[in-house]
């Protein structure tokens, strides 16, 4: 279609006027399904649902986190170690949460809401759910996640992972509504000085609140990972299911 979209745009003063006519709408019918295309693949790229796996699923999960590293042996007997990725990626098998035919079900219907790999969707990580160790209640100092310089109003939500032989600052993109507390210089703030955007992690003071130069920003929170199904299928054989053969439904951790 664009070889003859070119050529009609080229040729068209040498052409029968019916001819360059009907090439000419060829052309724009192109350069509009080019277009429809592009917007097509841009929603599949970055579509997600901002609903939550289903909780009592997500508890009895297994998974975690994982890296890329590549390793090199040198010719005179050590290595070198490369991280291929700049962040850990959380990979989950949704599939050893599963107990009955209901919650068979539950994931079936979820899975097909979501069309499969192609939106993603909030996940519980049965282990790292909290700005702070498991167990333990979410506090406003919890985690620092910037210094005020009396202009920037707003701060990314991140949870720091470290001791004393280093750490990872750990983006967080989908806290919980209702759980964020925020403190500027060891005070905690009231809910009026601030708001935070629970689909990008972003924390928005108000004017009159704004940390001035030097103040330290802390926040605690809850949060869920946004993850994908990482496979477009799910084999189902309930003959296995009732023996205690459980499918495998695998979560991968995403961009949102």
């Amino acid at each position: 279609m664009g070889a003859i979209a070119g050529w009609a745009w080229s040729r068209a003063d040498r052409l029968p006027p019916s001819i360059a006519a009907r090439l000419a709408v060829l052309s724009r019918a192109a350069r509009s399904a080019g277009r429809k295309n592009r917007t097509v693949e841009r929603i599949r790229t970055t579509g997600f649902h901002e609903v939550r796996f289903p909780l009592r699923l997500s508890l009895s999960t297994s998974g975690g986190p994982r890296r890329v590293t590549e390793i090199v042996d040198l010719s005179n007997g050590r290595e070198q170690r490369n991280a291929r990725w700049r962040s850990s990626r959380r990979v989950y098998d949704a599939g050893s949460g599963l107990r009955s035919l209901e919650d068979l079900y539950a994931v079936v219907a979820f899975f097909e809401a979501r069309r499969g790999q192609l939106y993603g969707f909030r996940f519980r990580d049965p282990l790292d759910a909290t700005s702070g160790p498991p167990g333990g209640a979410v506090s406003p100092f919890d985690q620092v996640i910037g210094t005020g310089d009396g202009v920037a109003s707003t701060f990314a939500l991140a949870k720091t992972y470290g001791d004393e032989g280093g750490e990872w600052r750990r983006s967080i993109a989908k806290p919980v509504a209702g759980t964020v507390r925020v403190a500027v210089d060891g005070v905690e703030q009231p809910a009026e000085a601030w708001t935070c955007d629970t689909t990008t992690g972003l924390l928005h003071f108000v004017a009159g609140f704004i940390p001035v130069a030097g103040a330290v920003v802390q926040a605690g929170f809850a949060f869920d990972v946004p993850v994908r199904f990482d496979t477009d299928r799910i084999d189902v054989n309930l003959e296995a299911f009732r023996a205690g053969r459980i499918p495998a439904i695998p979560l991968v951790e995403i961009l949102p």
